[in-house]
């Protein structure tokens, strides 16, 4: 599902040349459709009740919390890429969130962002993975 839309990817090099943001905002898009094929895999369901269940990943807490699980995990260029998205100076922040979280889901959108640029689609769901299972852990079933 994820294929690269570049058709190659792109040099590790390369990516990493995208400023942060530019990171994030491909990250965000690609964390989005993780979650939505996660929602829908447990079922068909209301819209509204599917979106709900989405907005549980997608918050600036979660994607915080799910950084701080992922941290121990990740190699040193993906901790460098998700330090970068976290620093990065971003003119909004959520009304709802707290900037500290914010800045966090932005370091994980970008990490993210890089992956999926470079190819790196098991990667992604290796991650994306434990997020999962550990929010099933910790709240039950989706």
């Amino acid at each position: 599902m994820l294929d690269n839309l570049l058709n190659v990817p792109l040099p590790p090099a390369q990516a990493a040349l995208f400023s942060p943001l530019t990171l994030a905002f491909i990250g965000d898009a690609v964390y989005e459709l993780l979650v939505r094929e996660q929602v829908v895999a447990h079922g068909s369901a209301p819209v509204g009740k599917l979106h709900h269940r989405a907005v549980d990943f997608v918050r600036a807490d979660a994607q915080a919390h799910a950084v701080q699980l992922l941290l121990p995990m990740l190699t040193e260029t993906e901790t460098t890429v998700l330090r970068r998205g976290r620093n990065a100076n971003t003119a909004h922040v959520a009304k709802h969130a707290d900037p500290a979280d914010y800045r966090y889901a932005t370091g994980l959108e970008a990490l993210f962002g890089y992956l999926y640029l470079i190819g790196e689609n098991g990667r992604l769901r290796e991650l994306f993975t434990m997020i999962v299972k550990e929010k099933e852990t910790a709240a039950g079933k989706i």
